[in-house]
């Protein structure tokens, strides 16, 4: 082996044993948010270590990395509930660190719409609340479903848990579709949060990081008492699975959705 080669070998395995632990980082930081609620760095901090690792990929294509750290949603339903499969898979968000990123966006949107660089698009632009994504089932009117993300295909069976939030109606108010799936957010307000947090400093237990992991630690609960103490509140921002067409925009679905009562 010449020294080219040579410093093309250990190129390649300073690559690939770099991409390895972030692999590993991202793994460990994953379970811990979405299954300990006990993050140990701050979302910009997960943000940069994915960032760094898609950079490498997209620097070294030809090494044909293993991208399920990347593609993976969530984190495996706990034991502590049932499971339930979603009819749609509950997707996440993609972020957008610059400039760049966002003229990205647009132009993705444009191709995937064949439209020209001067059609008009019209935007939607929404707060984004961080909490747990859930999606709420109706039937007839009724709520008979909830189930967090989990791993994005499967999440956990938290009806009872949700049935206790003010936020969630149990039954709808209007001429909703006979199957309706709501994706939103249950997210904990920081006055609520200080509070929690107080509380459990007198009790001398963990305290939660953040609010985020204290909502979703306060849904997953055994006993949905302990849910309906925590007040915890719900926000509407999309569907998921619908029997039937009932808006044809993004907005005229978050104003139908307000209408029925969420």
């Amino acid at each position: 082996m010449d020294n080219n080669q040579n410093k093309k070998k250990i190129n390649k395995d300073s690559v690939i044993n770099q991409w390895e632990k972030l692999s590993e980082l991202i793994q460990y930081h994953n379970f811990l948010y979405y299954n300990k609620n006990d993050p140990e760095i701050s979302d910009e901090e997960y943000d940069n270590l994915r960032k760094e690792t898609i950079e490498i990929y997209k620097k070294f294509p030809e090494y044909n990395f293993n991208l399920d750290v990347l593609n993976k949603i969530g984190e495996k339903p706990s034991t502590i509930f049932g499971k339930i499969k979603h009819q749609i898979p509950m997707l996440s968000l993609s972020n957008a660190f610059n400039n760049n990123d966002i003229l990205e966006f647009d132009e993705r949107i444009r191709k995937y719409l064949s439209l020209k660089t001067n059609d008009k698009i019209e935007l939607i632009s929404e707060p984004k609340i961080d909490g747990l994504s859930i999606s709420i089932r109706y039937e007839n009117g009724s709520l008979v479903q909830a189930a967090t993300r989990g791993n994005g295909f499967e999440g956990e069976d938290v009806l009872l848990n949700a049935k206790t939030i003010k936020d969630i109606p149990q039954s709808l108010t209007s001429d909703e579709p006979k199957v309706l799936e709501v994706r939103g957010e249950i997210f904990m307000k920081k006055n609520n949060f200080q509070k929690l947090n107080s509380t459990l400093k007198n009790l001398k237990l963990k305290l939660f990081a953040n609010p985020r992991n204290a909502a979703a630690g306060s849904l997953r609960q055994k006993d949905p008492r302990v849910t309906e103490e925590r007040n915890l509140n719900f926000f509407a921002y999309d569907v998921g699975f619908v029997s039937e067409k009932f808006s044809d925009t993004h907005w005229e679905t978050l104003t139908k959705l307000q209408q029925y009562g969420l």
